[in-house]
């Protein structure tokens, strides 16, 4: 008999192997400083809206640039938990507590998907799960990136939405 594994197992299952090995299959640029500890681990399922522009400093050449993401947080029961969209990058719990963050390096992953990431967190907003993150990983990321092509001085203004997912591993000090 054959199985199959839906991505979101695969991922959750990384999640579980980044806990118990505490990030050796994480690239260096992205892994958290020590003195932290994982608080909440979700898989983001959802996308990314691009937009046909034109280079900055290029006259006549097209581009498609990153608009904004939207998708669903879900725990590893696959519950949703909260949500992140933005500009600026913000994840959302459903208690309404929320974080926003600077990003401090990406990691490389395969062609088709958007690097592995590591954010700096602001403090959190309102009382609930997102107080007490410092750190948020972006990483087992399937698709994200932008289209190939179909972007031309005749299709400026016009958006493309990419589906992905990602997991999302959220940080706190120990």
């Amino acid at each position: 008999m054959t199985r199959t594994f839906a991505p979101y197992l695969f991922a959750t299952g990384l999640l579980v192997a980044l806990g118990a090995h505490a990030q050796t299959a994480v690239p260096d640029a992205v892994k958290v400083p020590e003195g932290h500890k994982i608080m909440l681990e979700t898989v983001g399922v959802g996308e990314i809206t691009y937009e046909c522009r034109d280079k900055a400093n290029m006259p006549g050449q097209t581009e498609w640039v990153f608009v904004g993401p939207k998708a669903v947080l879900n725990d590893r029961s696959g519950k949703a938990v909260g949500d992140y969209f933005g500009p600026p990058a913000t994840w959302q719990a459903k208690d309404g507590s929320k974080v926003t963050g600077t990003q401090l390096a990406v990691a490389p992953a395969a062609k088709a998907d958007l690097p592995y990431q590591l954010v700096k967190a602001n403090p959190a907003e309102g009382k609930g799960a997102m107080q007490g993150v410092s750190y948020i990983q972006r990483l087992a990321t399937k698709g994200g990136v932008a289209p190939a092509s179909g972007c031309t001085a005749q299709s400026k203004g016009t958006q493309q939405v990419v589906k992905y997912q990602a997991d999302y591993v959220f940080w706190a000090a120990k």
